[in-house]
This record gives structure tokens, sequence and C-alpha cells, in this order.
């Protein structure tokens, strides 16, 4: 099998990526697993992690089996955005292997498990959808506009002037 480590500190004074690195590089070894790519990263809770996008991309290529972390907490920014990543790799048949959690979705029970967090994932979407429905009709209910301002229309007399005097669309807007 081919896999990718991806090894994250949040910091540059940090000194856990060699021990990161060693120990997800160990449980590789002792599955007969093929490193195929390690990338290591240095970003705090950022929404742009453009390493661990690397290894997503590689993936969705075919190039990797199985992505091995140290943490959970290395691989999401939050709850959610774990469990959409985690479908997103079960959807794609690449295995994920948290190894100081033992959780290993390359396993029938890892799979198992993945199967409960998408269960769990569909639930809370569904959960918000609701909340944000009832909250609309809500502020409906209470005279509260709902939805984009209506800045064009506001400013139709100023755009009818401009288009009678001549200017294209694309330079109005």
């Amino acid at each position: 099998m081919r896999v990718g480590l991806y090894a994250r500190v949040s910091t540059h004074d940090q000194q856990t990526l060699p021990l990161q690195v060693a120990a997800m590089e160990n449980y590789a070894k002792q599955r007969e697993w093929t490193i195929s790519l390690k990338v290591e990263e240095i970003v705090s809770g950022a929404k742009n992690r453009p390493k661990r996008n690397e290894l997503i991309l590689a993936a969705r290529k075919r190039k990797i089996d199985a992505i091995i972390v140290w943490k959970l907490d290395r691989w999401g920014r939050s709850s959610s955005d774990l469990i959409i990543t985690l479908q997103e790799l079960t959807d794609l048949n690449v295995g994920f292997v948290s190894v100081t959690e033992a959780m290993d979705l390359t396993t029938a029970f890892g799979k198992a498990t993945a199967g409960l967090l998408s269960v769990f994932a569909e639930f809370e979407r569904d959960v918000l959808k609701e909340r944000v429905k009832a909250g609309i009709v809500h502020a409906r209910q209470h005279g509260k506009a709902h939805g984009r301002p209506k800045s064009a229309a506001n400013k139709a007399s100023q755009v009818k002037e401009l288009r009678d005097q001549g200017l294209k669309i694309s330079e109005i807007a």
C-alpha cells in the first residue's frame, strides 16, 4: 500500500515534527507500507494548508492509498473539517490512520467507524439547515429583511442615466 504522511506544527518553535514523522514512518514500516509522499507543514489552524491540500490532491489522483497522521488535531481544523475530509477520503477509497488515537480506516472496523462518522456529519448538516430555516422564518415574522440588499434597485435611476449617456453595462457596473 502506498501512503502519504502528514506532519504539522502550529509554530516554528514547536519541536514535534521529527517525533511525528518518526512515529508515522514506524507505523508504515510495521505494516510494510511504502511511503510515497511525506509532507511537513508549519501553520496554525489556518484555513489554507497547502501541504495538506497537496496530500488530498495526491489521494484524488490515486497516487496514494492511505494517509497517515500523528494525531487527528494535526489533520483537521475543526470537527466538521475533519469529518468532511474523512468522508471525501472514504469516498475515494483512501484509507486514513491516526497513529496516536489508534484510528485506522484501512481496516473493517475502521471503515465502519468512518460510516458512523458520515452518519453524524449528515445529521449535523441537516440540523444546521433546520436551524437556519427556522431563523429566517423567525426574522421574517418580526419584519426583518432577509437576503441580499436590493442595492441595484436603489440605484436604478443612476443606472438609467449612465446608460442614456452611452456607457456600457460593464462600465456602469
